[in-house]
């Protein structure tokens, strides 16, 4: 199997050094993560928000093994609070965060995640914006959901994230439809057990469909996270069946990825925010994602002659 090989290629120094010095990788790479710092992004932040395009940002990183790279996590973020207030853009750009990258899975992690994130939630809504939770493997959810919990008591606005092929996600949308918060819905990438998860790709859309439908009835706010056109067709009718506004719900898609959609969805009304990720560890950050889902090996060799 090749996740198993690319997420031991994700921890190797060799591989890092041959995959990095690769001029292909750079094509490839500039075209999904577009900087390693804040001042690298600020022009993609700018030209897509000036297009109609709303964004959330993620700094990238991955392995966090000591509290001091947890507090440089923290910092990354309030770094880019800073210059989202100064661009007077806090109402278009939010934030997603990985509690990974905060600290989680250290000793203590769910505090000191707890701790780490505040701040950065706190700093966000003095901005006029939001942070999301980002969902990470099944083992994490609980701590992430009592985070989004405690944080909510004084920023209700805060998001998360929940996965439709886990087993659990259908009570979690009618658990989190109920209270009203902003709820981002994904198939879900991560290498989970057959015991948690779908594994069959037409069971996920069908659960899917079911959590969306849910979300979309309830009293929150959706966001589809989703590439797949007939996915976007079916939360398009699922919302009008449901009497929602186009300031109501919206569509969120990953940077570089169907780029021609996310501005035809901003042209008709929709509310189309651009998953947008940035940091110097790239590197981790990119083989993952392979690993999560190795079937997107076959996407970035097209993307290599596509620019669609």
């Amino acid at each position: 199997m090749l996740g198993p090989v690319i997420l031991a290629a994700s921890r190797s120094d060799r591989m890092r050094r041959l995959i990095s010095a690769a001029p292909v990788t750079k094509q490839v790479v500039d075209r999904f993560i577009p900087g390693e710092t804040v001042d690298d992004v600020v022009p993609i932040i700018e030209e897509l928000t000036g297009r109609g395009l709303e964004l959330t940002m993620d700094v990238v990183g991955e392995d966090i093994t000591t509290p001091e790279q947890a507090f440089a996590a923290r910092d990354a973020y309030l770094a880019l609070v800073d210059r989202l207030g100064d661009l007077e853009l806090g109402e278009r750009v939010e934030m997603s965060v990985k509690l990974s990258m905060f600290g989680q899975a250290l000793p203590g992690g769910h505090e000191l995640a707890l701790a780490g994130v505040r701040p950065v939630v706190e700093a966000a809504a003095a901005i006029g914006t939001t942070v999301t939770l980002d969902a990470e493997d099944h083992t994490t959810l609980d701590s992430m959901f009592a985070v989004h919990e405690e944080l909510r008591k004084d920023f209700p606005q805060t998001g998360c994230v929940i996965q439709a092929y886990l087993f659990r996600t259908e009570a979690d949308a009618r658990r989190l439809a109920a209270t009203g918060s902003r709820v981002r819905l994904v198939k879900g990438a991560y290498k989970e057990p057959a015991e948690v998860a779908h594994q069959d790709r037409h069971e996920i859309d069908k659960a899917y469909v079911r959590v969306l439908r849910t979300l979309m009835a309830g009293d929150g706010y959706p966001m589809i996270g989703s590439h797949d056109p007939r996915l976007i067709s079916i939360g398009q009718e699922l919302a009008r069946k449901a009497g929602r506004k186009p300031d109501e719900y919206e569509f969120q898609m990953l940077y570089g990825i169907r780029s021609d959609e996310h501005l035809r969805l901003a042209a008709e009304g929709h509310r189309m925010r651009v998953y947008t990720a940035y940091g110097t560890d790239w590197y981790g950050y990119f083989m993952r994602r392979l690993a999560e889902k190795p079937a997107n090996l076959r996407f970035f060799a097209r993307s290599m002659v596509s620019k669609g």
